[in-house]
């Protein structure tokens, strides 16, 4: 092995509140560890739109318990930055910003290595440790619709604020939060918005506070809706649906919100041999108890265990698996 390797008890992957979270318990329990992103901290909650508010209220967000004062019940994005920035503070927490893992393999070493069989290289460093945690959620990677013109520089699959499409002709994909807040906040901004659905109604879980006025909106025909419907291509100048009918429409269109989804980054997870369900869900196989997976020393932390049942953990439900692991990795010290 190099003499540049960094060596530790552990290596986390993805620094969102839950990958911080099992940092500050590693910190309490004496593993040494190095937490890995790709980004900046929290980076999924940087990149959600501007003006998200939260559904959770702040004291359920909270980690290390280190209290979260919000100015609302329910906190805003920029306030999350500020709350999960002061704790890394708190607990100055080994934390590698902007360094994305290259490689990880495992079981690679000569016997004098053994100690060590999980090995991470980034474009900055090479590190080894006995134990990986994989907290890398599911935002970064994006459902995609598989249709012609999907790949148009006009296709948007996260969004972020409405001004840029202020004038445009905006068609807005899905049924749950992120497409209904895409289609009233672009609206607002005076963009002609139409949202296509795929179900025959927006889902269930759109915020109570919203729903009134998306149903408003819609039923006005401010914002043209489409249910049952699907897209079938995109072209530079239009965007072809089909809907309930079976009919085909060609709508004139300047941008593309697909708010279709996020789902794991599958390839760490199949790389490294962890076993999933069968059928779309395809959630990794772990124990519930110490959420380590079928492959000995690689544990999961956060919502990347709900694997494409997305609404399934939250930050709030999973807090507490960074002692978890912990404890998994302390017992098995003796």
């Amino acid at each position: 092995m190099s003499t540049t390797t960094q060596l530790f008890d552990a290596i986390i992957i993805g620094a969102g509140p839950i990958g911080i979270a099992t940092a500050i318990a590693f910190e309490k329990a004496g593993i040494s560890y190095v937490l890995l992103e790709k980004g900046c901290i929290v980076n999924s909650i940087f990149h959600y739109p501007i003006n998200m508010t939260f559904f959770s209220t702040s004291e359920r967000l909270e980690i290390g318990g280190v209290p979260f004062i919000s100015h609302g019940a329910k906190p805003t994005r920029r306030e999350a930055l500020e709350y999960y920035r002061r704790v890394v503070s708190a607990f100055k927490l080994n934390i590698r910003t902007y360094e994305e893992v290259e490689v990880i393999e495992k079981d690679v070493f000569s016997a004098a290595d053994s100690d060590f069989p999980f090995k991470v290289r980034t474009a900055k460093a090479e590190y080894a440790a006995k134990n990986l945690i994989l907290s890398t959620g599911f935002y970064d990677t994006a459902n995609t619709m598989d249709i012609p013109g999907e790949d148009l520089p006009k296709v948007k699959h996260y969004y972020d604020e409405p001004h840029p499409y202020a004038y445009q002709k905006v068609v807005v994909v899905g049924g749950g939060n992120s497409a209904v807040d895409a289609a009233l906040e672009t609206y607002r901004c005076h963009a002609e918005v139409t949202l296509v659905v795929r179900e025959d109604s927006l889902k269930e879980g759109v915020k109570y506070w919203v729903r009134p006025d998306i149903d408003n909106r819609i039923a006005e025909g401010s914002i043209k809706a489409f249910f049952n419907a699907d897209i079938l291509a995109i072209t530079k100048q239009s965007v072809l649906i089909n809907d309930a009918d079976g009919q085909q429409h060609e709508l004139d269109n300047d941008i593309v919100l697909a708010m279709t989804g996020y789902q794991p980054n599958y390839n760490f997870l199949m790389s490294l041999g962890v076993d999933l369900t069968e059928g779309i869900a395809k959630i990794p196989k772990y124990d519930q108890q110490s959420l380590e997976t079928n492959i000995d020393g690689l544990y999961l932390a956060g919502v990347i265990c709900g694997g494409m049942e997305t609404g399934r953990w939250f930050i709030e439900n999973t807090r507490d698996h960074g002692e978890k692991i912990a404890a998994a990795i302390l017992g098995k010290r003796g």
